[in-house]
Order: C-alpha cells, then sequence, then structure tokens
C-alpha cells in the first residue's frame, strides 16, 4: 500500500479496526479515537473517520479527494491506499496480527541472558580467574580478546589444583565455545545445552560479547512459558483443537477425529499432520510429567497408515523409559472404528536439571 495524507500520523498506534460496511449515519458509532477505518472509495465515509480521529484505509487501490488529503495532513492521521479488496485486506490483517502475538509469545535469549558480565582477557592469569570466582559468585567466566571476542570459556573444574596462580588462563580455557546470538529462541538454547551437556553460554552479537545465559536461566524460562496463556494459535493447537485428553498410569491418553486441516490433496490424513500430531502428544506427554524443561532429542516414525476425514482416532502417549537425564515416550494411534494401530511413533527428549 501506500500513503495519500497524514504521514506525519504514521507513527500512532491503531486500537482497532472497522470494515465500513454500513451507511455513514449507523457508522458513526462504531469510530473511536486510534481506529483504522476500512472502507472502498466513499468520501462521506472517509470523511467521517478523520473527524472522528480515525485513520483510513482505501482498498480496490482507489484514490483521494485532494480535500479529505487536506484534512488528513491537517489532523496528522494517515490515510492510505491499498490494491486488494476488502475482504482479502482484512484477513491478511488478522493474519499478521496473529502470527505477530505468536511470536510474541516466544521467549528469545536477550529476554533472559545476563548482561552484567564477569570476564577474563588473554592476558589473565590463573589467580585472576580464581579471584574472579569468589568475588563474582560466578562459577563459570568467559575469556575476551581485545576486541571484545570470546574465545574461551573456563571454570575452576577447568583448572589443575596445582596450577600456579602467574599461569596463563589460556592454558586451561575451553577454546572456542558453543555461543548463540541475541535472537536464538530459549528453546533452541535449551536443545544445545542438553545435547552439548554444557551449563553457560556466552551470548554474541556481531562478534562481539553481549551476555551469557545459564542453564537455571534456561530452565525458569521454560517453565514460564509453559505457565503463561497463548494469545496466537499456532499448528499444534489447530491440529488439537478438536481433542480431549485424560491421564493414564503410564502416560497420557488423547481422544479426538481428523480435521480437515489435516488432510493430503488425495483426501487422507497427510503422513506430515499425523506426524506433528504425534510429536506434540508426546512433548505434551513429558510436559505432564513436569519435564518442561525438556529438550527434544529424537522423533522417530515407525508406521503410518491413511486415515480418512472425520475418523474417531485414539492416541496413546506412554512412558517406556525414563531416567534421570532421559525419558523416552511411545506415541500409537488407534482407529476407534476397529481398534486397530494406525500409526506409531517414538520420542526421546533429554531433561535439563538445574
Amino acid at each position: 500500500g501506500s500513503a495519500l495524507g497524514g504521514k506525519d500520523g504514521l507513527y500512532k498506534t491503531l486500537n482497532k479496526f472497522v470494515i465500513g460496511a454500513m451507511t455513514v449515519d449507523e457508522m458513526k458509532k462504531y469510530l473511536s479515537e486510534g481506529s483504522l477505518l476500512i472502507v472502498g472509495n466513499r468520501e462521506e465515509a472517509q470523511k467521517l473517520a478523520i473527524e472522528n480521529e480515525c485513520a483510513v484505509l482505501i482498498t480496490g487501490g482507489f484514490n483521494c479527494s485532494e480535500e479529505i488529503k487536506a484534512l488528513a495532513n491537517k489532523k496528522k492521521l494517515p490515510i492510505m491506499s491499498c490494491s486488494y479488496d476488502t475482504f482479502t485486506t482484512a484477513t491478511m490483517i488478522n493474519r499478521a496480527i496473529s502470527e505477530n502475538l505468536i511470536k510474541k509469545d516466544i521467549i528469545l535469549v536477550e529476554d533472559i541472558m545476563e548482561t552484567n558480565l564477569a570476564v577474563l582477557n588473554a592476558n589473565s592469569t590463573v589467580g585472576d580467574a580464581r579471584e574472579l570466582v569468589q568475588s563474582s559468585k560466578h562459577g563459570k567466566l568467559p575469556v575476551i580478546d581485545e576486541n571484545n571476542k570470546v574465545i574461551g570459556l573456563v571454570t575452576l573444574k577447568d583448572i589443575a589444583a596445582d596450577a600456579f596462580d602467574d599461569e596463563s588462563i589460556t592454558n586451561y580455557m575451553i577454546k572456542n565455545p558453543v555461543t548463540v546470538g541475541a535472537k536464538t529462541s530459549v528453546a533452541y538454547a535449551a536443545h544445545i545445552m542438553a545435547w552439548e551437556g554444557i551449563e553457560l553460554i556466552p551470548v554474541i552479537e556481531s562478534k562481539q560479547l553481549v551476555g551469557v545465559i545459564s542453564r537455571q536461566d534456561v530452565i525458569k524460562a521454560l517453565q514460564f512459558a509453559n505457565n503463561q496463556p497463548q494469545v496466537g494459535e499456532t499448528m499444534d493447537d489447530i491440529l488439537l483443537r478438536g481433542f480431549k485428553h485424560t491421564n493414564t498410569n503410564s502416560g497420557i491418553k488423547f481422544t479426538g477425529k481428523i480435521i480437515p486441516e489435516m488432510l493430503n490433496p488425495i483426501g487422507t490424513a497427510s503422513w506430515s499432520a499425523l506426524s506433528m500430531l504425534m510429536q506434540t502428544c508426546g512433548t505434551l506427554a513429558l510436559n505432564q510429567k513436569n519435564h518442561t524443561n525438556v529438550a527434544i532429542d529424537s522423533f522417530s516414525i515407525i508406521f503410518v497408515k491413511p486415515i480418512q476425514v472425520d475418523s474417531k482416532v485414539t492416541i496413546n502417549a506412554d512412558f517406556i523409559d525414563t531416567s534421570r537425564g532421559f525419558s523416552k515416550v511411545e506415541i500409537v494411534i488407534y482407529s476407534e472404528k476397529d481398534q486397530e494401530p494406525v500409526a506409531k511413533a517414538l520420542l526421546s527428549g533429554k531433561i535439563l536439571r538445574k
């Protein structure tokens, strides 16, 4: 789209959207300050909106009169035009809002990282490291060079007990440690920590050290995210929309039906949709066991058979092995019609512990 007038007001925040699908007399009661009126080439409606402190989006690629542009400039209210029809425009806006709400729910590394850093440099000694660990209470310390670039990571465990205080810390540091960016999701960082078996990751931006995240930080963030209501609707939400679950002695049982969104072009449940459905059920089973701080390690499909739309199914997600660091869940989809298994998978997860 393009701005036709009122460009000085493009920074303003919108409170709601109104589609001008009624007469001007009826439209007025729906207009309030901070609204955006979506309307076609109806000049009287455009004028009414601006007079009521509303921005205007003209659909169909139409322009507006010079009078409307002057009024928009005077009140500093944007009046814009786009080439789509009203229905398509409203649909695109709703989709964009939904996507942004989902993205907003994602916790990033920058949201939880520690920026008050205790660091060592390439010229630091073992004595410096011991002293800094005691004073900062941080068990792990990044090592940086003169350009603030991370070159290593050191802990007291890495330093030999008989090491002299004047020895260089570079002799004991872990070189080229795993790092993440500030915009990395916490879930991805948790997977790296579980897979690599590390407890602290430096955070870099433009190759510069900007913070660190610890295993405790990640676990708290995952637990917080799990307890928050979700505003946007994700693919997992859509797949489980028609399912109900109950706890069993060995895991969780889901009952529901195959919805049209799961279908492939030939009219049966797609392999990818069933895979996602089983993975989601397995993950929920892990979360139900208070394993909110779990990183999925592997997901293996054993077999999948065709299932028709509206078929009622039962999904059993049962724990088959649980240890201190791992959990394995077997997921089986049964057809309620003949109680025959139609899909089976195995999910393995690594549990992050403080």
